[in-house]
């Protein structure tokens, strides 16, 4: 980061005791590779987006859960190798596992995939909850990033507890100033993101 986004902080250094698994960083993606822009596994965020998710990991906290996230700031770059991935041949490497029932290019058309990201505004975060206790996700009826109508909120098809999970996130989320995005149960938006109409591209160091 450089002073030109003096607003991007280090969201593990702002919110003590989150944890953080940055796929996009990672083999563990839909795209089956590190994506351009992260180069390393850390979430960036801005100050607001930070004050507000310290507020959720509290009220999670009183429930028994922890906070995970999967992707906070995403740069301009990452959202275009998306598009240009989507745009090659299909491998199968990992379409059972993140998009079984569409094809690639579906996945923009359907909203799950954006040209134009939320996430490049710094105030949007993909997350999960996970027991205090034991550390275990807890269960919510499919993984980050499964593009398919059972990760839409009030999907059918999930079990009682996985639908209690989703539930309990979307109500601490909501508590603390997010808007939920209907076709993804883990992806939040700061309702008054400072940022609303910018779209950012530096990379993750």
């Amino acid at each position: 980061m450089n002073s030109n986004h003096e607003d991007f902080v280090y969201v593990d250094e702002w919110v003590p005791g989150i944890r953080w698994d940055a796929k996009y960083a990672t083999w563990d993606n839909f795209t089956g590779k590190p994506v351009d822009g992260y180069a390393a596994n850390r979430m960036i965020g801005t100050r607001a987006l930070c004050l507000a998710l310290e507020q959720a990991r509290e009220k999670a906290a009183a429930l028994g859960f922890g906070l995970l996230l999967w992707d906070a700031y995403r740069p301009q770059r990452a959202v275009d190798c998306f598009l240009r991935w989507a745009g090659q041949p299909e491998d199968g490497l990992t379409k059972a596992r993140h998009y079984p029932h569409i094809d690639r290019a579906e996945m923009f058309e359907r909203g799950y995939v954006a040209t134009k990201s939320g996430h490049s505004r710094g105030s949007t975060v993909d997350l999960t909850i996970f027991d205090l206790a034991s550390g275990e996700l807890a269960p919510m009826g499919g993984g980050h990033d499964l593009m398919d109508p059972i990760s839409h909120h009030g999907a059918s098809g999930i079990t009682a507890a996985e639908t209690h999970n989703r539930h309990h996130l979307c109500s601490l989320m909501e508590a603390c100033g997010f808007n939920r995005y209907e076709s993804e149960w883990w992806h939040y938006t700061l309702a008054d993101e400072p940022y609303p109409d910018t779209y950012f591209d530096f990379p993750i160091t």
